[in-house]
């Protein structure tokens, strides 16, 4: 089965021209990228999110097999969906879904189901996808969609995520997929926010899904993040590192109700 771009042509340009220059505009290749256990990247238009996403994924080597994880807006299907056999298709070209890890992750959690409905018109994976193509053209993609997880939920996926890393036998990226506060002033969106990222440089996954629950953080991929942030400190995170910290005011110059995009490496 062949998933096809959703949000091309809204999201990010639907032609592979105008994309592929997008992409190197956002995208800072150098030498010095380093391995990480996890990036967190923003998923809005790429028009206000994209610089974000670019700093922050060329900033880290990308292997060959990447699991992205990302919050499900819509509700539909399963609450913890995961697609492993097919392709994803981009303006970019078809990507590769990784059916033998994707396989070994459902060995270790049970809670996984496939599903490919609970990724039919999801963004939030989708936007990334091409940064990952552009920088890796024989990327085995993991996609995982996310939507109403306890913290044992959480906990549980986290754990079975790093077991299936620890047996893919080669280097394997985590990708949450997140925007931060939606639709409040700056200054109160910011307050929220470093509530929240206070707990990921902390490496605290348990805090900031408590956190983003009793401040009531808008934070769409608090899911998404909080099972990377599990996996990759049983998988030896040592720290965090905040690249950039923006939101949507900077491109629309509108700050009474904007959208914060955050940029982080675990490593």
């Amino acid at each position: 089965m062949v998933r096809q771009a959703w949000v091309a042509g809204q999201f990010y340009p639907g032609n592979a021209s105008e994309l592929s220059r997008m992409l190197r505009g956002f995208l800072s290749i150098s030498e010095k990228a380093r391995p990480a256990h996890m990036i967190v990247s923003p998923h809005a238009g790429y028009v206000y999110s994209g610089a974000v996403a670019g700093k922050v994924i060329s900033s880290v080597k990308i292997p060959r097999k990447v699991v992205v994880v990302g919050p499900n807006h819509r509700g539909m299907g399963s609450p913890a969906a995961i697609m492993s056999r097919g392709a994803w298709e981009t303006p970019l070209g078809l990507v590769k879904l990784d059916e033998d890890l994707g396989t070994i992750l459902k060995s270790h959690c049970p809670l996984l189901r496939e599903d490919k409905t609970a990724h039919a018109m999801e963004h939030s994976l989708e936007v990334q996808v091409p940064f990952l193509q552009y920088l890796r053209d024989d990327l085995l993609l993991t996609p995982i969609c996310l939507s109403i997880l306890e913290w044992k939920h959480c906990q549980d996926l986290g754990m079975a995520l790093a077991r299936a890393v620890k047996e893919a036998g080669e280097p394997v990226l985590l990708l949450a997929s997140t925007d931060m506060t939606h639709y409040e002033p700056a200054e109160v969106a910011k307050e929220k926010d470093q509530k929240a990222l206070d707990r990921i440089m902390a490496l605290d996954p348990q805090g900031l899904y408590e956190v983003v629950r009793k401040a009531r953080i808008s934070m769409c991929g608090v899911l998404p993040t909080t099972v990377c942030l599990v996996a990759s400190l049983e998988l030896g995170a040592k720290e965090a590192r905040l690249l950039e910290y923006t939101n949507s005011g900077a491109v629309n110059n509108d700050y009474r109700q904007v959208v914060g995009y955050a940029g982080v490496v675990v490593s």
